[in-house]
């Protein structure tokens, strides 16, 4: 039997940085131009298309996505907090949108991703009027503090849900 962790065991451990997100969406330029418009992040560098042959780039491409995938493009943003903004066009096989309801929570992996913007009726209005979708009402998950939040869905189908604060006060605050 394995031994429970015990607070001297995390001597040395510490929070490591986010350091990016990567979505995967079947128009990139499109996704590009929504997420500067609608987020108001802010591209890093701009598309590089990534072919799967004999070169290191190639090679790379071909150990991390399997041997199915043969060409993608990449393009870099960044956040206002820094945080890196992958999105992902993949070419060959073409990516396909997700079903219709694809909230799959009872699948293991990576559900959301979360922006923080204190007027969460106001963005998201702007996510529903650019081709994405609100998926919740905006709940007042702290009503004494006036912290609330909102699923919404970018118009690729992946799932943005929106704090009115930060992280640390809505989390801290819940009971």
């Amino acid at each position: 039997m394995e031994a429970k962790p015990t607070p001297s065991s995390f001597l040395g451990i510490y929070p490591k940085i986010l350091n990016h997100v990567a979505v995967s969406v079947p128009d990139l330029d499109r996704a590009v131009q929504w997420y500067m418009e609608v987020l108001g992040f802010t591209v890093i560098k701009e598309p590089i298309e990534f072919v799967a042959d004999d070169s290191l780039k190639g090679l790379a491409v071909k150990d991390i996505h399997g041997p199915a995938l043969k060409k993608m493009r990449v393009v870099w943003l960044s956040s206002a907090n820094q945080v890196g903004f992958e999105i992902f066009e993949y070419i060959e096989p073409k990516a396909e949108r997700r079903i219709e309801d694809n909230f799959e929570y009872w699948k293991s992996g990576f559900t959301h991703i979360c922006i923080t913007d204190p007027d969460i009726e106001g963005l998201c209005k702007k996510i529903s009027e650019t081709g994405g979708k609100q998926r919740t009402r905006v709940w007042e998950i702290v009503p004494e503090k006036g912290y609330r939040i909102a699923f919404c869905e970018d118009p690729f189908g992946n799932i943005i849900e929106i704090f009115s604060h930060s992280y640390e006060q809505i989390i801290i605050s819940l009971s």
